[in-house]
């Protein structure tokens, strides 16, 4: 289906350092270019959608329900909240990525469950959030850690820039478990990663808490939130990009979570640096009862 982009000419994004500004024809081309590696990062998932209809300088817009004049041939998904539903905008195809373009979508934020089973996670992530903006030696440092010791738990992950600060390790799963017993086994293992450093990492939610370490996320991993989608552009001058990248990228000269933006990423998509990681994914029962075991349980 062919969907017009209106006022392409329209700038979203400032030039950053080494690149142009980002106009709306030009986040159209990044996305008809990359529909092919981020499509099946989104397909079936409901999303909260990041607008920006004014550019960088305007207002945000953090979408979650799917307007009435969106077309009728948009997946929706409808899920539960607290006193009623959500309808969430899904992204199964070009057209519908092309729409999402149009409304000024800049960065598409994914549930890690599917709308089939919304309560059934399939993706873990653990978001590595450094105590400064350019710190990105402890960020390596703890995706390696963490990337090992997941190994040891017999979990298959693998690293994606955020295009923001810092780092998501994602861990694909078998979608067998609730987020309750995910959150929990997330949070038990940057326990154990954090007591292994307490100097350096820290499980603390409150910043005034953390004293200048690095911070395990794992908030992400709970009913109704979100997180970044591979591929997806970030709200920043330059463009940067989320992207997936291998284990030896943490440790390449230059490397960092905005190093990928819309003009080197599809070089980036074209190495298929996540293709180790299993089709189907793993379930938490016997990483849990290895978790246990380390941790004296």
């Amino acid at each position: 289906m062919s969907v017009e982009i209106h006022r392409p000419d329209k700038v979203l994004l400032p030039a950053g350092p080494d690149g142009a500004q980002l106009t709306k024809a030009g986040l159209a081309e990044y996305h008809r270019a990359l529909a092919s590696f981020m499509l099946p990062h989104l397909r079936g998932r409901p999303l909260m959608l990041e607008r920006h209809p004014d550019g960088l300088d305007g207002p945000t817009f953090m979408q979650k329900n799917t307007p009435d004049h969106y077309p009728s041939w948009i997946p929706r998904a409808e899920v539960d909240k607290e006193g009623g539903t959500v309808l969430h905008t899904v992204c199964d195809d070009r057209s519908t990525l092309a729409y999402l373009t149009d409304q000024a979508c800049l960065t598409l934020h994914r549930w890690l469950s599917r709308a089939a089973r919304p309560d059934r996670p399939d993706v873990m992530v653990f978001d590595l959030d450094p105590p400064d903006d350019g710190d990105f030696a402890s960020v390596r440092d703890a995706a390696h850690r963490l990337g090992e010791l997941l190994d040891t738990l017999g979990l298959p992950s693998a690293p994606m820039t955020t295009g923001s600060r810092g780092v998501h390790i994602v861990v694909p799963l078998d979608g067998h478990q609730v987020f309750d017993e995910v959150r929990a086994f997330a949070r038990d293992t940057a326990e154990l990663l954090a007591a292994g450093r307490p100097d350096r990492l820290t499980t603390a939610v409150r910043k005034q808490a953390r004293g200048g370490r690095l911070y395990l996320d794992v908030q992400r991993n709970a009913y109704a939130q979100t997180a970044v989608a591979p591929f997806t552009v970030r709200a920043r001058p330059g463009a940067p990009v989320a992207v997936p990248i291998g284990w030896d990228q943490l440790d390449e000269p230059g490397a960092g979570p905005r190093r990928w933006t819309v003009t080197n990423a599809l070089e980036q998509a074209r190495r298929r640096p996540w293709k180790g990681l299993p089709r189907r994914g793993r379930a938490l029962g016997p990483a849990r009862r290895r978790l246990d075991s380390l941790r004296g349980d």
